[in-house]
């Protein structure tokens, strides 16, 4: 199968550093190629992948050191590429959200768009209702309550190369983890009265967005004076296992709907227990009491801080296996590609002239 796939713009595949969308595209293609497809990438020339690469931009926007940069100009042009390819391939695969659909209507049919943002935003629905023909993936059931009337056309759960992530079966480092993006629907101010109320130490690796600097500088930075507190900053793919793998668990003390918490299967990959909210997407992620533990508040989170060392960290690294790899996600996929509306009832696509 020939299928194109398209990343936005704001992170290399996968990303240097922090970043969700694109690390679930780099191990998407990765595994699509290893099950013998032809897959086409569209994506930042900084890009490290196994699929075909048309490089895009010479580097992803949020880390290119330019002053002033348009993220819309770059997006236009990458859709104008794939536009002018688009005859090329099967399946067009996207995951910009929305942005293509005035671009790709007249083959809607043989297009996926993965969400994989929050989408409970006004306007949203008039414009999913105004294009309505396009196949939708959600990453989990619960992202979907905002838009039950949209046309979903399934569900894929996010999937990590297992290669990259190695099993600990101790945590050797005896702290917890946060991970992830300092911001308020993220919560680490839980997290730093979760671990300091349990009178164990917690390590945060963590990016600071623009967006987020005023709530960081305000809220959160005179909380790490506190000497069980280390903020690590903001780290890579080479740095997630040890910091992963040597923590007693992962915090996940969320306050948003979180449509799925790629964080999550990361720290199962290493064998890391995870204690979370019940918010978004969480319990169809977390398996309670086997991967980790769901909670609801402060207190029964500190509570589960005493329990989660009970927990056997092999059943965690077999849990993400069994549900989180790239290889179950790709073929997960690849299902939905063969149930668009474009292909043939004897398996074959047939893709639009030019």
């Amino acid at each position: 199968m020939k299928i194109a796939q398209i990343s936005p713009m704001y992170e290399s595949v996968p990303p240097r550093l922090y970043g969700g969308t694109e690390r679930v595209v780099a191990h998407l293609c990765n595994a699509l190629v290893s099950q013998g497809h032809d897959v086409t990438l569209f994506a930042s020339a900084d890009t490290r992948t196994r699929a075909r690469l048309v490089p895009m931009r010479e580097q992803a926007l949020r880390l290119d050191p330019a002053p002033l940069k348009s993220d819309l100009a770059s997006h236009m042009v990458l859709l104008q590429e794939v536009r002018r390819q688009a005859a090329d391939f099967d399946v067009l695969h996207f995951h910009i959200d929305l942005l293509h659909f005035p671009f790709f209507a007249d083959m809607a049919d043989r297009t996926l768009t993965t969400l994989h943002g929050r989408l409970d935003l006004k306007d949203l629905p008039e414009a999913y209702a105004a294009w309505k023909d396009f196949p939708l993936a959600s990453i989990s059931r619960h992202q979907r309550t905002p838009l039950p009337s949209a046309r979903w056309h399934g569900t894929v759960h996010h999937g990590l190369d297992p290669t990259l992530y190695p099993f600990q079966p101790q945590a050797t480092g005896g702290y917890l983890a946060f991970l992830g993006r300092i911001s308020p629907e993220k919560r680490p101010d839980r997290a730093i009265a979760i671990a300091t109320r349990a009178g164990l130490p917690l390590k945060i690796a963590a990016k600071v967005d623009a967006a987020d600097k005023e709530y960081f500088r305000e809220r959160i930075r005179p909380l790490l004076d506190h000497p069980l507190v280390e903020y690590i900053g903001e780290i890579g793919d080479a740095e997630k296992p040890a910091f992963l793998g040597g923590a007693l668990a992962l915090l996940f003390p969320i306050d948003w709907p979180e449509p799925f918490g790629l964080v999550l299967i990361e720290a199962m990959a290493c064998g890391t227990p995870v204690i979370a909210w019940r918010c978004g997407s969480v319990p169809e992620v977390v398996d309670h009491g086997v991967s980790g533990l769901i909670v609801a508040d402060e207190n029964e989170a500190i509570a589960a801080v005493h329990q989660v060392g009970a927990l056997d960290r092999s059943e965690v690294r077999a849990t993400f296996d069994r549900r989180f790899s790239a290889t179950t996600m790709a073929k997960a996929y690849v299902e939905l590609y063969r149930r668009l509306p474009a292909h043939d009832k004897d398996g074959t696509f047939y893709p639009q002239a030019a």
